[in-house]
């Protein structure tokens, strides 16, 4: 009995052992989990701030086309002027412009953005006027990639010019009336889930499209078109006296 009562007594400690050494587990486990629920806490509010609304996305492609739209000026201008432009410069402009705003931006804007107006029975006139500049933009881009790889040669340049100013002319107040009249306006014509779900299908169809990185990827061709013609550094742009 005394073997007995001992092998029992040695089974209780040895399981008290085992539970003590569970206890600390579990509050080592705790702890850990505390400490880390502040950089969980952190990362979660970073992938908030970085998150944009799709009327902030739209602007900030509007400045894509901005700066393509420099480029097209300055090197229609100093190869009007004699200087010798490399083709490539107005070739890579105007794809980018064929890809990125036909093809994504205004896609967007006409299959997510447009309908919710012609819903609400809002700025219908603006709406429509938007639809067919996007039609006009598209065949001046498809003459402009046309004509864009003779551009040393006066002929095709000055009728790829044309189409270039014809193009900045339209565009410059297109985007103007979208980002101060349209983008504002649509906050009140869908509910914050429906604006989400709309950002949602953006940045979808912009990883399908470009990648995870669309955007980014982007800014930095646009960016290598700048270096080659000299516009990168907005500098060149300050008023020297």
């Amino acid at each position: 009995m005394a073997v007995v009562r001992a092998t029992v007594s040695g089974r209780r400690a040895a399981g008290r052992r085992a539970l003590l050494h569970l206890g600390a587990a579990g509050t080592l486990a705790t702890a850990a989990l505390a400490i880390a629920a502040p950089a969980f806490a952190r990362d979660a509010k970073k992938k908030a701030d970085e998150e944009i609304s799709p009327p902030e996305d739209l602007m900030r492609e509007h400045a894509v086309l901005d700066r393509v739209m420099l480029i097209y000026e300055n090197g229609l201008r100093r190869a009007n002027q004699g200087e010798d432009i490399d083709p490539a410069v107005f070739v890579q402009s105007a794809t980018i412009v064929r890809d990125f705003i036909h093809d994504y931006h205004e896609k967007s804007e006409e299959d997510l953005i447009f309908p919710q107006f012609k819903k609400a029975g809002r700025m219908i006139e603006l709406v429509n006027v938007l639809l067919v500049q996007h039609g006009a933009g598209r065949k001046l881009t498809e003459r402009i990639l046309a004509a864009a790889p003779q551009a040393r040669t006066r002929e095709p340049r000055e009728k790829m010019g044309r189409d270039i100013q014809a193009f900045i002319t339209m565009y410059r107040p297109h985007e103007a009336r979208e980002s101060t009249d349209l983008f504002p306006t649509l906050r009140q014509l869908v509910t914050s889930d429906e604006l989400e779900e709309i950002g949602d299908e953006m940045e979808k169809r912009e990883r399908q499209k470009f990648g995870a990185d669309g955007f980014e990827t982007m800014a930095k061709k646009v960016a290598e078109v700048e270096k080659v013609i000299g516009l990168y550094d907005i500098d060149v742009f300050t008023p020297k006296s």
